[in-house]
């Protein structure tokens, strides 16, 4: 199976993940695509296929070479983002792109336009693949999937490349936050390894977000409207008030690069309760404490107004990879070479976000971030190259091949 048709499979499968569900993994669909994947790695012959309980997928392409060499891995996860719908993916391929505005759904008006996505003029010429519409495209990550194991594939029929022994894994709830959670580091047996679960072509990232959520808790009390003076505490309003005072520009649509930022992802809300979700992510360790104790201050600042009405709940998610990866950073440039015999210009720049590569780091695992070519991921306007995803299977194979040829030796 070559690589566009393994990725058109996988998008078929319904994988969105839940956050409600407290199981791993979070929803059933994640489980049956782990099991065909590892039919699939059984057909091919790879060996130490494991498939656990908590839906993490591991097997092994064995060494071809008589050099003693250090365990490399590959990682993907196999969850779509819970933000838009994933069932019933039906993703068509637009050959030799005009760089015009393409129509996803004639029916509803959904056109993705050059002028919101004008990155979309770079890719005149080169086959797209799109969603319908009414549905996100997958290829976070399953993108990554069928590139790393495309990349198998490949290196399977070669015989005359040589490489060590290769690790690659699956894993399930990436995009709720939870995918390196339950990952065995020390089953997984490998030195380092790559996420292959960016975006664009060449994007080459060891830095992330620091990253916590807060959940603001606001207590009203209800009284008949006509007679509520002095004595109702609209909760909606309070947590309004709270809203206002994080700084306006200090958000995700006003920010790049290292700017940091608060995130309300969710508000529920009623006279006698209301909840305010954020998430908080910046790139700096300090600045990322100080916009968790804002937090802390406007709660105190609220209930100084409105006695013990608020309460805040902040937990860390995820930490930036930076200072895990650095003093191995070779694994940096082993990547960013192959990118350049791939025939790639290697974009070196921080995740604005997470990857499993980030908790991974943390657990052991020195874990870079590789694009899968990629964009618009969570959303009915995400689409992929079919060039970019084959020069991400390029650089899959040349990574192998660097490591085998020049003797990279791990330096932990």
């Amino acid at each position: 199976m070559e690589l566009i048709d393994r990725f058109l499979t996988y998008v078929k499968f319904d994988t969105q993940s839940d956050d409600l569900t407290q199981m791993t993994p979070s929803t059933p669909g994640q489980m049956a695509f782990a099991h065909y994947l590892k039919d699939e790695l059984t057909k091919m012959g790879l060996t130490e296929i494991h498939l656990d309980d908590n839906g993490y997928l591991m097997a092994s392409l064995e060494a071809n070479t008589e050099k003693e060499l250090p365990v490399i891995g590959f990682i993907a996860h196999m969850d779509t983002s819970p933000d838009f719908s994933g069932r019933n993916v039906s993703p068509r391929i637009i050959k030799d792109y005009d760089a015009e505005d393409i129509i996803l759904d004639k029916e509803n008006n959904i056109i993705m336009k050059t002028v919101d996505f004008p990155e979309l003029k770079s890719y005149k010429g080169q086959d797209l693949i799109v969603t319908n519409g009414k549905t996100l495209l997958g290829a976070d990550d399953k993108a990554g999937i069928a590139e790393i194991i495309s990349a198998m594939a490949y290196l399977q029929k070669h015989p005359e490349i040589k490489h060590g022994k290769i690790r690659i894994a699956f894993t399930p709830d990436e995009e709720i936050g939870l995918g390196a959670h339950k990952f065995d580091v020390e089953l997984f047996g490998a030195k380092w390894a790559y996420t292959i679960d960016g975006g664009e072509i060449g994007e080459l990232e060891y830095e992330n977000f620091n990253a916590a959520i807060a959940k603001v808790t606001f207590k009203g009390r209800n009284v008949h409207p006509g007679a509520a003076k002095h004595k109702m505490i609209n909760s909606i309003r309070v947590a309004n008030q709270f809203a206002i005072m994080l700084p306006r520009w200090e958000t995700p649509e006003h920010t790049e690069g290292y700017e940091g930022f608060y995130h309300l992802i969710d508000f529920k809300g009623s006279v006698e309760e209301s909840v305010l979700t954020y998430i908080i992510r910046d790139h700096d360790k300090d600045r990322f404490e100080r916009r968790k104790k804002e937090f802390e201050h406007l709660t105190r600042k609220i209930n100084r107004e409105f006695p013990d009405c608020a309460h805040v709940e902040i937990k860390d998610q995820y930490f930036n990879m930076r200072e895990k990866v650095e003093p191995v950073k070779f694994i940096v440039d082993v990547a960013f070479k192959a990118m350049q015999e791939a025939g790639v210009k290697p974009l070196v720049k921080p995740i604005r976000g997470g990857t499993d590569g980030s908790q991974l780091s943390f657990k052991g695992l020195p874990c870079p971030n590789i694009f899968t070519g990629g964009h618009n991921f969570h959303g009915r306007y995400e689409f992929i190259s079919v060039q970019s995803m084959k020069k991400a299977k390029q650089t899959i194979i040349k990574i192998a091949e660097i490591v085998e040829r020049e003797g990279v030796q791990w330096l932990g």
